[in-house]
């Protein structure tokens, strides 16, 4: 094992960037800024809400098999995968690989209106459309990459896995890339991975912001607001437990927040509902933090279950029954943070100084999480231009400096890819 120092990354990435084929991809990303919109263009123009990212995938898979990856494959959740393999390494090697990934899924649903526009203005690009810049300047990216790799002929000292993964966003809780890493092959191979997310091309998520969310359910036999008086009423017990959630002492350090996002429950005015339902977002950098919310949400349930059960049985025969209650995990993303010398973060700053671009660090939940809980060398990063809107219908993306996004990016594969083949 070669031992890693910042003077080494920046010597590796001064070499990189002087070779022949690496200012051969750089021309092809110059020259053809049209054509990455276009991909970005047609590929929001596909509809992909949570666990309905099908038809993009189907787009994206036939995007990689036309700049010549190879091994393309769908795998069982929806990720859709690709090979650019290392030039003198046999098929069957069992090295390590380098990720480079972007999400396909936005948040926006099935019937959203899409009515993707480009414009030019002061000789850039711009795309108006919903998921413009989250996700689709990061997969647009990710196949700028994958057509610049091919076409300069790089010759890549281990295999690079690019990966169009499906269930970032929101719900879909990370299962895309949790899947990959607990169910593929290649899982146990990786060196390290790099996520595109979003535009920009100064800063990187380095700290992944962990979080747990709940779905609470108390049910009872409802009745009538006057004829069955006394009956123990879900909603009234579900206000008590979020009351006490809500009062929660949360820490300035490590950061941690909580939200009450939905409730719902109940038939009419005059009748006791039969179910009270509230989803709960905790988040935090710290896992221990997420836990002691964690049990304090269920202390606080079952508290106020069990009070109301109490009430209900000091008034004899008006009661008709009794409350019960559920609490199920609907999202569980780690916190982890990346080293500060970790060989990732070591090469981005060296990629920056060559490039003369200052990184802000920043914390975020990404597809990042996931690696970097593990213990693998990972960060998300912009894949340039600038982007704003994001989540909503007025979601837009500017191709100004993507170029310079792209060089960044790709400058920091090779870089990490000739790493990992030390190891």
């Amino acid at each position: 094992m070669v031992l890693f120092s910042r003077s080494t990354a920046f010597s590796r990435v001064t070499t990189l960037a002087a070779r022949r084929q690496v200012h051969t991809a750089f021309a092809w990303m110059h020259n053809n800024p049209r054509t990455i919109m276009d991909w970005q263009t047609k590929l929001v123009a596909i509809p992909a809400p949570p666990f309905g990212e099908m038809a993009r995938a189907a787009w994206i898979s036939e995007c990689f098999n036309k700049a010549g990856l190879s091994e393309v494959n769908t795998d069982a959740t929806g990720n859709v995968i690709g090979i650019v393999p290392a030039k003198h390494l046999p098929a069957e090697s069992s090295g390590p690989v380098v990720v480079l990934s972007a999400h396909l899924d936005t948040v926006f649903p099935p019937d959203t209106l899409i009515n993707a526009k480009v414009v030019e203005i002061d000789g850039c690009l711009r795309l108006a459309a919903p998921g413009a810049s989250d996700n689709g300047a990061g997969v647009a990216g990710m196949l700028a990459l994958a057509h610049a790799l091919i076409h300069a002929e790089i010759e890549l000292p281990v295999p690079l896995v690019v990966i169009g993964n499906v269930g970032e966003e929101g719900e879909g809780d990370l299962r895309g890339i949790r899947h990959f890493y607990n169910e593929s092959i290649l899982a146990s191979r990786v060196a390290a991975h790099i996520v595109l997310d979003g535009a920009g091309a100064d800063s990187a998520v380095t700290q992944a912001l962990g979080s747990l969310r709940f779905q609470v359910e108390i049910c009872g036999p409802g009745g009538h607001s006057f004829t069955d008086a006394g009956t123990p009423n879900p909603i009234s017990a579900l206000a008590s437990a979020l009351a006490v959630v809500g009062e929660t002492q949360l820490p300035d350090e490590p950061r941690t927040t909580l939200n009450i996002g939905t409730i719902h429950g109940g038939t009419s005015v005059n009748s006791i509902p039969e179910r009270a339902a509230a989803s709960i977002d905790f988040r935090s950098t710290s896992a221990n933090e997420l836990i002691r919310l964690e049990v304090a949400l269920h202390r606080a349930v079952e508290d106020a279950v069990n009070r109301a059960n109490e009430i209900a049985t000091t008034l004899r025969g008006r009661s008709r029954g009794t409350l019960t209650f559920s609490i199920n995990k609907i999202g569980d993303r780690p916190a982890a943070h990346l080293p500060p010398d970790s060989p990732m973060l070591e090469t981005l700053r060296s990629v920056d100084r060559h490039l003369g671009i200052r990184t802000d660090l920043r914390l975020g939940s990404t597809d990042a999480n996931v690696p970097i809980a593990r213990g693998i060398p990972a960060l998300s990063m912009g894949a340039g231009g600038d982007g704003g809107g994001a989540h909503t219908l007025a979601e837009w993306y500017n191709d100004k400096n993507r170029e310079l996004g792209l060089r960044r990016a790709l400058l920091l594969t090779l870089a990490i890819a000739e790493w990992a083949a030390e190891q």
